[in-house]
């Protein structure tokens, strides 16, 4: 209830001297310390759609179930409530399980997003191509190698064989629908080996309240609560591991420069594959200080421990 009275207050006031008086003397510090409670985000995400995530901007999703050899398609409407639009027969690769290595014949597991689209391909792909963003972080810090996962036709003469070396291949009249229909850049792929049931809404306001308190330890400097969310085996997207990003850090808030953080957009989906409680968090990030100013995408593992607390593997 304080995070609203402040809320209001603010908006009530806005550009008002009071509101100057009210930032300036620690309201800024006060809702930064709202925003970390996982009673506001349980209120906050209450009704919303979390069947696959949380979402806080308009994406299509497409599900791959391997088992099922499925691709469906999934569009928001404006109050971002899911709905199924099409389902797609597909062809997943030849050997069951994740990809690990080039030309084991599998298809990856995992979340992944569109980085091209091909026009001009091989007729063996059908009329066009979408281009996937695997190895994504998560694949590229547990050493995963190989590249040219794409979502295809099929040949326009001919047969070819129910399987493919790793691609996800659908009918060329259903990749032609689709390609009317998607944003392939505002399009998330979530790919597993079965679509697993949706998580319960603590999960999201918990992880969404942690969040929101590792960016309060960033911002005001205390060095210790901040590298408490990140896992001993952290990796960075470069490689570099805890030990090495602790001292990288500890430089950097021993400066005790005054910095402005802001998050938003955030969409968080719990990360396919057997291993629980692993989330992929990706989301828009300003970062200035008397040094650095930053403002792109970051994309983050986590898990979610039983205490409700986080833990950082990696980020981008």
């Amino acid at each position: 209830m304080k995070f609203i009275f402040v809320f209001m207050f603010l908006t009530s006031a806005l550009f008002s001297e009071d509101v100057l008086t009210f930032y300036k003397s620690g309201g800024k510090k006060l809702i930064d310390s709202e925003m970390g409670k996982p009673s506001y985000w349980a209120s906050y995400i209450m009704n919303k759609d979390l069947r696959f995530g949380y979402f806080e901007r308009a994406v299509s999703l497409l599900a791959c179930s391997k088992e099922k050899g499925a691709l469906e398609l999934y569009t928001p409407n404006a109050q971002q409530q899911f709905s199924l639009k099409k389902r797609y027969s597909a062809f997943t690769g030849k050997n069951p399980g994740d990809k690990n290595t080039r030309g084991d014949l599998r298809t990856p597991i995992g979340v992944y997003t569109f980085t091209e689209k091909k026009k001009n391909v091989d007729p063996f792909y059908g009329p066009m191509a979408f281009v996937t963003s695997y190895p994504n972080l998560y694949d590229r810090i547990r050493g995963k190698d190989g590249d040219g996962i794409w979502v295809h036709g099929v040949p326009s003469n001919g047969t070819r064989d129910p399987f493919t070396k790793g691609c996800i291949a659908i009918n060329n009249n259903d990749l032609i629908q689709l390609d009317q229909t998607i944003n392939p850049y505002n399009t998330v792929l979530i790919i597993d080996t079965s679509i697993k049931q949706s998580v319960s809404p603590s999960a999201y306001s918990s992880i969404l309240s942690a969040l929101f308190q590792w960016k309060y330890a960033w911002t005001y400097n205390d060095i210790d609560d901040y590298l408490s969310f990140y896992d001993p085996t952290f990796k960075r997207y470069d490689g570099m591991n805890f030990e090495r990003f602790k001292t990288y850090k500890e430089r950097i808030f021993n400066k005790d420069e005054e910095k402005n953080i802001t998050f938003s957009n955030f969409t968080i989906i719990p990360y396919p594959g057997e291993k629980k409680n692993l989330y992929w968090v990706a989301f828009h990030q300003v970062y200035t200080s008397e040094s650095h100013r930053f403002e792109g995408e970051k994309s983050i593992l986590l898990r979610l421990n039983p205490d409700h607390s986080i833990a950082i593997l990696t980020e981008e």
